[in-house]
């Protein structure tokens, strides 16, 4: 089991007197595990004083939340802070796969969201299992001024982070479903325990067709599945 962890920045950020309230971000994904489409990641950002109106929609883990739910509370959030996300696709996660480099692929994604914030503070959901480990990466990105805390289900924990992982999966959710619409099939939800998506990548990919775009030839299923795809380092989906 994946214990919490903490990372704290280089320096805290100086108050001055008439500069705007400090910037407060919450950085979370959706799709790591995925075996179709993109990863995403995605941030919302507020002033300190501002955090109890992202509580107030009742922004908390999205895997808790239908879908209906968690894309009513995106529309609240909307309302009420800065919301921000950016797609890795299932190319450039199998460079970084094959070189056993998939975390470092994800704290540079939420370090490049998080700068242009030049947020006082990052909240954000620890992927690697050292969750200082990916604290510290993420902060080589974010800017040497942001205090990063790091911990594991931070989206759990702390409705900031919580809120992050509703934009991230109603926008993962609706790239699955242009998807499903470009192709006219069914692709279900896009993860490898999903029998739907197995039932699509069985149908329409050919074992003598180059694989599509849109398939992570990086992950085992697609081996076991499609009898060939790209040999990662290190774990990938199991």
């Amino acid at each position: 089991m994946r214990r919490r962890g903490v990372f704290t920045e280089a320096g805290p950020r100086s108050t001055v007197l008439g500069r705007p309230p400090p910037t407060v971000i919450g950085i979370d994904e959706a799709g790591r595990g995925a075996w179709i489409g993109p990863l995403v990641v995605g941030a919302v950002a507020v002033p300190r004083g501002s955090l109890g109106a992202v509580a107030a929609t009742g922004a908390r883990d999205s895997k808790t939340l239908t879908a209906r739910r968690r894309e009513e509370i995106l529309a609240s959030l909307e309302r009420c802070a800065v919301v921000r996300s950016v797609e890795a696709s299932p190319e450039e996660i199998d460079r970084h796969v094959v070189r056993g480099r998939l975390n470092d692929l994800e704290a540079r994604l939420f370090g490049t969201l998080a700068r242009p914030f030049a947020p006082a503070e990052a909240r954000v959901d620890a992927c690697d299992a050292n969750a200082r480990r990916f604290g510290s990466s993420v902060a080589r990105h974010a800017g040497p001024l942001v205090r990063v805390l790091a911990f594991h289900h931070a989206d759990a924990i702390d409705p900031l982070v919580g809120a992050a992982s509703i934009v991230a999966k109603v926008r993962r959710d609706r790239a699955i479903r242009q998807l499903g619409d470009a192709l006219g099939e069914d692709v279900g939800s896009g993860y490898p325990s999903d029998a739907v998506t197995v039932r699509f990548v069985r149908r329409v990919v050919h074992r003598e067709a180059p694989l599509p775009p849109w398939l992570r030839s990086s992950w085992s299923t697609t081996r076991r599945v499609i009898g060939r795809g790209t040999a990662p380092r290190g774990r990938t989906d199991g």
